[in-house]
């Protein structure tokens, strides 16, 4: 996989290949000349600094990735301010952490072309704590938007990103949802150009004084940008595709995805106006669309932003046209043809035959009875063994604050781990306020890459303002941001190039905070039973750095090394079907089975998936587990 997106993102110019729209951005940014790019890892984006860190230095750009996406903007910035064109990316929760520093940047302006990429996850795929729709972002900071509705377009219009963010001296978001990010097509390539990676920061007091009353005059002149941008842009980008019709369809990004199938499927052929620079939009584009429309409808995932707009311009254009949109679809979610489909045979009278409504009940009933797939830790993960370890200590009344991580999955039974999941580091600043006003014992989880994205800050906030009945932080220490992907992290130990680095210990951050710390290995429940205990009768601020590496991690190194992992087996003359490595620790390796005629439970281990991780062994009461001592050949 890896080597495919090597060499198809940097194929020779004229050729097609295909590409996921995400590595589709890379190679627009190559075309581009980017010369700086920073990233914090967050699905939907992911692949685009996976595949930027995979190229960077056959291409000679500079890659990194940032302790958070507010670091990483602000680098960027800094790059783009000296005359090197720069990229930063994130998913929608990433640009929320940013927005502290983006407004006061779109209002002096840039220097060398500056794209700020961000993918919206609808219906949450890889987003556990709400849908957010980041275009109320480009209006709130007035900034350009681009949004591509397919990878070809998406190469296309992140190198015309880099165009208009020069030209206008302002940065510019290109945004995709997860259909696009993660849709793969054919990507026509075109010519990519050689980076600038040195520049110079120059002094200019016009320029960068940004306090009263300058402020007021940059200002004025960003909204004057996006007029000239609307002006040069907004009509060249949006299009609009067959013109017979009192009905119009109005639409962008995966949307018109949608639509394109719909209609096909329904065998019609309104007028479709799309918009892809969807801020500023044409306010002329979209009034000469409307102005002879009896209907418009207007489809867009998440909020009504664009149907507004077409509410606003109809007022002039055409006070009697009727609108559409959110009247007939949903506000949440990310839409599929099941959900447009019955939207466009009640607004054109024509009906496709497929009654969804009861083919989703006969989908249902079919489904009934099947036992639910839950995500689950994988096997061998160190976070299940402190988890277990935890709870063994602190016992089911503990309040336990979840955070942003693989870890996130300690919420599923049996282990029933995280009460409640806020946003990165909120773990931490969450419990510090129950603390506070109660008497509960709380423990505050958090991963090592969240806790130096922002982890910091509330550990800090929580030493100056210690309250009476301390919260213990629990620091899980995998050595990688493995929930995205397996990106470094400060304390990884390499870089997003591959370069080493020395690791920085989070329990020599934590002590330096004011923390009382202590590190136990996260595959020993004697350790870390004995440290937890050790911290629960502690006073004051406290937390446990568990460290064990991700089990994926050690099985590549053995691979890499020639090396095997152990395997257990589950010994059924010794076991006594008290189901605490199943039931009770929920290791995905551990299977369950009944026995008949008489219907007791039979466990067993799956040598298949077992990691070999030991931690089922320290925890069965009966020594029933140990190593399988007759391998597979071909066992790694």
């Amino acid at each position: 996989m890896e080597i495919r997106i090597e060499m198809d993102v940097l194929e020779e110019p004229g050729k097609k290949v295909l590409l996921l729209g995400n590595e589709a951005i890379v190679r627009g940014a190559l075309e581009a000349g980017v010369g700086f790019v920073a990233a914090y890892p967050g699905t939907p984006s992911s692949e685009v600094p996976m595949t930027f860190s995979r190229v960077a230095k056959k291409v000679g750009l500079y890659f990194e990735y940032s302790s958070n996406e507010k670091v990483a903007f602000e680098a960027a910035t800094g790059a783009a301010w000296s005359g090197v064109r720069a990229m930063t990316c994130q998913k929608h929760f990433g640009l929320n952490v940013t927005a502290d520093s983006i407004p006061p940047v779109a209002m002096i302006g840039v220097k060398a072309g500056f794209v700020v990429m961000v993918a919206d996850d609808p219906s949450g795929w890889s987003s556990a704590q709400s849908e957010q729709d980041t275009r109320y972002y480009a209006r709130m900071f007035k900034m350009p938007m681009l949004e591509p509705s397919n990878p070809q377009e998406c190469k296309d219009f992140t190198k015309l990103a880099f165009d208009i963010s020069e030209e206008f001296q302002v940065p510019v978001f290109l945004r995709t949802t997860t259909k696009i990010s993660h849709s793969i097509g054919t990507v026509k390539l075109g010519k990519t150009k050689k980076p600038k990676t040195r520049g110079k920061f120059q002094k200019d007091p016009d320029r960068y004084y940004n306090l009263k009353p300058r402020l007021q005059e940059l200002h004025d002149r960003l909204n004057k940008k996006l007029e000239q941008i609307e002006k040069k842009y907004g009509r060249k980008l949006n299009t609009v595709t067959s013109r017979e019709g009192k009905v119009g369809i109005l639409t962008s990004g995966v949307s018109f995805e949608y639509v394109k199938e719909a209609l096909l499927e329904l065998g019609l052929d309104p007028p479709i106006a799309k918009i892809s620079l969807t801020h500023p939009i044409s306010k002329s584009f979209v009034s000469d669309f409307v102005k002879n429309k009896e209907a418009v409808f207007v489809l867009e995932e998440l909020e009504p932003i664009l149907e507004n707009f077409v509410k606003q311009m109809a007022k002039e254009a055409n006070p009697n046209l009727v609108v559409h949109g959110k009247d007939l679809l949903p506000r949440y979610g990310e839409y599929t043809l099941e959900t447009v489909i019955p939207a466009f045979e009640e607004i054109f009278g024509k009906e496709l035959g497929i009654n969804f409504k009861d083919h989703n009940i006969k989908v249902a009933s079919a489904l009934n009875g099947l036992p639910l797939r839950e995500p689950v830790l994988c096997p061998g993960c160190p976070h299940r063994s402190t988890f277990y370890a935890v709870k063994k200590v602190f016992g089911d009344e503990t309040i336990y604050a979840g955070d942003i991580g693989c870890y996130l999955l300690g919420i599923f039974e049996p282990l029933n781990m995280q009460d409640f999941v806020v946003s990165m580091g909120a773990s931490i600043g969450v419990s510090h306020g129950i603390g506070l006003v109660s008497d509960q014992d709380v423990v505050a989880f958090v991963g090592d890459s969240t806790f130096f994205h922002a982890g910091m800050p509330p550990t800090l906030n929580y030493r100056f303002n210690i309250a009476e009945k301390t919260p213990l932080i629990v620091v899980l220490d995998n050595a990688i941001t493995a929930m995205t992907g397996h990106q470094p992290h400060p304390g990884s130990g390499f870089t997003g190039m591959g370069e080493k680095v020395e690791p920085v210990k989070i329990e020599d951050v934590v002590k330096a905070l004011g923390v009382e710390a202590k590190v136990a290995n996260a595959f020993s429940q004697k350790q870390l039973i004995k440290t937890l205990q050790e911290l629960k009768s502690m006073k004051g601020p406290k937390a446990l750095v568990s460290r064990g590496e991700c089990r994926l991690l050690t099985r590549r190194r053995f691979r890499a090394q020639g090396r095997t992992l152990p395997v257990f087996e589950i010994d059924q003359e010794k076991c006594t079907r008290c189901g605490i490595c199943a039931n009770d620790f929920g290791c995905p390796a551990i299977v369950k089975a009944t026995v008949e005629p008489e219907g007791e439970p039979e466990y067993s281990m799956n040598p298949d998936i077992c990691l070999g991780c030991t931690v089922c062994m320290q925890i069965c009461p009966e020594g029933a587990i140990h190593i399988l001592k007759k391998r597979r050949k071909n066992e790694v």
